[in-house]
């Protein structure tokens, strides 16, 4: 299984970036974790964030006691917590979030809600990260391209 985005592809054989499926990790376990701890890991606890599993309770559970770990082990600080969504918008197959549907009116989009029905929910936890003011945003169109919304 491919866990990398083509839009990720300039930095996945370094993972010098913290890729989408972790950042999706994070989120579901409810862990902050910053670039900064990201950089201290070595590539392959890097890539075992990646590939471990975190999606049943006990995963989730698992990935989380596992992941404050090892910050604790690398930086002498635990991690912060993320507050865990009990119905995050990217699970929400039947609304299109405003913020999604800004960002891609911005870019010349229109996501009609089949297509939005049709993602996956990794793919819209994407799109709604990539939508986020916050967020460096020029990863949104190459996304938009790539699950064919276009």
């Amino acid at each position: 299984m491919n866990n990398y985005f083509e839009f990720e592809q300039d930095f996945v054989e370094s993972l010098r970036c913290i890729p989408m499926i972790v950042r999706y990790k994070l989120d579901t376990c409810g862990v902050k974790l910053k670039l900064s701890h990201w950089h201290q890991f070595n590539h392959l606890i890097r890539q075992e964030l990646v590939d471990k599993s975190c999606s049943t309770p006990e995963e989730i559970k698992n990935y989380r006691e596992w992941l404050y770990e090892l910050v604790i082990q690398h930086t002498d600080t635990p991690a912060k917590e993320l507050s865990i969504e009990l119905n995050p918008a990217w699970m929400d197959n039947t609304k299109i979030p405003d913020a999604v549907q800004s960002k891609a009116q911005e870019t010349g989009v229109e996501i009609k809600l089949e297509q939005w029905k049709n993602l996956t929910p990794l793919q819209r936890f994407v799109l709604i990260k990539l939508s986020r003011p916050s967020h460096e945003n020029k990863n949104f169109l190459p996304a938009i391209k790539e699950f064919q919304l276009m």
